[in-house]
This record gives structure tokens, sequence and C-alpha cells, in this order.
């Protein structure tokens, strides 16, 4: 009578039957529910950039499988501009700006992680507030001392310090919070070892602390980059879009958009859209360990 009660059973109910005696079958199917979802949504974007890049113009209305295959579209896109050095321009203002941002947040993460003083906590709450601020609004007050208008001597417009001193404003908060969590869990014997031994605190934090961190160090500096590498706000409005001017990568996008004629050339655009997610797309493959382990050892840590 089982073996015929089994029968009469659908798929979904011995599904259920089974996971109710083993639950981490519904665990599993939830995991991959959600992988297939999240694959779905940040990879198809992605096929389908790659199905407008190398579909050729002529082949007519455009579908999820290219009609024909155009890889020399990818080439175009350094002949139409110098799209080169907006990467070039895109790499060292990231890299630039994370360097700075690693280095002050260092400085404040050990501060408020490992010092006791008064108004800690409100200094911490006021460091997070202000990385809510909209960048809009610090726009018009930064575009006029940038150019001119406030210090004739301080004229900064289509220079790198217009983009950098704004982004490594802009990033440094969440850098702080990321880097006072970790410096704040190195057990104080290390750093007291250090110190007997004649090292100050600023070579105790670099020699000591911050190899300790380096999970974090690696995920605030991880995320500046791919921060300041798609900016886009700051970085359109504090140049005037060419390369010589250290515009970065989106005005090399925008630019793209322009390469036609007389009318919008989407496919070059969107093969410079792919070749310029590489950089970034490498970093994360490389670094997603120390991605992962940064961003959940400051929550499992005790």
């Amino acid at each position: 009578m089982s073996g015929e009660g089994e029968l009469k059973r659908g798929p979904l109910q011995r599904w259920v039957s089974k996971t109710i005696e083993d639950p981490q079958r519904a665990y599993r199917a939830m995991f991959y529910v959600a992988t297939v979802f999240f694959l779905f949504t940040t990879l198809f974007p992605f096929y389908w950039l790659l199905v407008l890049a190398i579909t050729p113009e002529n082949a007519g209305q455009i579908g999820l499988v290219p009609k024909g295959a155009n890889f020399e579209v990818f080439r175009e896109v350094f002949v139409k501009i110098d799209f080169l050095r907006y990467m070039f321009n895109s790499i060292f203002l990231a890299l630039t700006t994370t360097v700075i941002v690693l280095l002050l947040a260092s400085l404040a993460g050990y501060v408020f992680g490992r010092l006791e003083f008064p108004g800690r906590t409100p200094m911490m709450l006021i460091v997070l507030a202000i990385s809510y601020f909209p960048p809009a609004a610090f726009f018009v007050p930064l575009y006029r001392l940038f150019t001119g208008n406030v210090f004739p001597w301080l004229s900064l417009y289509n220079t790198p310090g217009a983009m950098i001193l704004p982004f490594s404003a802009l990033f440094l908060p969440l850098s702080i919070f990321i880097l006072t969590t970790f410096y704040g869990q190195i057990p104080d014997g290390l750093e007291d070892a250090a110190r007997v031994e004649g090292t100050t605190r600023l070579g105790a934090l670099f020699r000591v602390i911050v190899p300790l961190s380096a999970p974090g160090v690696a995920t605030a500096g991880v995320l500046t980059f791919i921060a300041v590498y798609n900016e886009f706000f700051f970085s359109q409005l504090m140049n005037n879009g060419q390369p010589e001017n250290w515009a970065p990568i989106v005005g090399g996008l925008l630019n793209l958009q322009r390469a036609g004629q007389f009318e919008i050339t989407y496919g070059i655009m969107a093969a410079g859209s792919i070749i310029a997610v590489l950089p970034v797309a490498i970093l994360v493959v490389v670094a997603q360990e120390k991605i992962v382990s940064g961003l959940t050892s400051g929550a499992l840590k005790e």
C-alpha cells in the first residue's frame, strides 16, 4: 500500500516529502535559485552588449542570437578615439585615489579602532553621516573653487586634482568604517610587543596592524578602486572630456557616441563598454577571496 501511495504522488509532492525528511534540500534549492537569478541579472547585460557589439550593422533587427560576428568593432574603438589614453586616465585616477584613501583611512581607523578618547562614537557617526551627503551638493562650490573663482592661484580644472580630491573625500568614510572594524579586532598584546621593541605607533600600525588586517585593507582598496573607476558625476563635470585633460573612461564612451558621422554608433559604444569593464572584472576575479573574507570577517570575529 505504501508503494501504491507513493506512485500516486506527483514530482512536487515527492520533493516536498523528501525535503521534510532532509531540510538541507530546501536550503540547496534556495541557493541554486538565488544563484541562477543573480547570474542571469548580472551576466545577461554583458551578453547583450556583446551581441550588440559584434552584430554587423547591415544585419537588420538585433536578436538574442547575433546574426553574424564582426569582431573588427573592438579594433575600431581604438581607431575612432584615443581610447587607450582614456583607460589609462581612469586607472591612474583610481589607483592614486585608492592610495590616498587607504593611507588616510588607516590613520583614522587606528584612532577610532584602538584609541579611547572622549567623543569617539559621535565623531564616527559624523564621518559616516558625511558619506550619505549627495555628491551634487558639493559640485557648485567645488567647481568655483577648482576653476579659480575663489582663489585665482587654485585652478585645478582639467587636472587630476579636480577629480582625485573629491573622490578621496567621497569614498574615505566607507574605508574608515571598514578599517576601524578590523583594526579594533587586533589583540593589544601584538601591538604592545612591537612598542616594547621600540616601534612607534605609526611603526606598529604599518608593520603589525595593517599586515594582520590584510583582508580589510584589500576590501577597502578594491571597493574604492571600483567606485572611482566607475564614477561619472565629477569625472564628467571637472574636465572638458578630452583625453589629454585627464578625462576618464566615461568621457571616452561619450565620445564614442559621437564617433559616427550621421548616427549614433551603438555597436562601437557596446564594444567600448565591454573593453572598459575588463580591468574591473579582472580585479574582482583576482581579489574575490580577499573581498569575501574582508566583508565577512568583521561580522564573524569576536
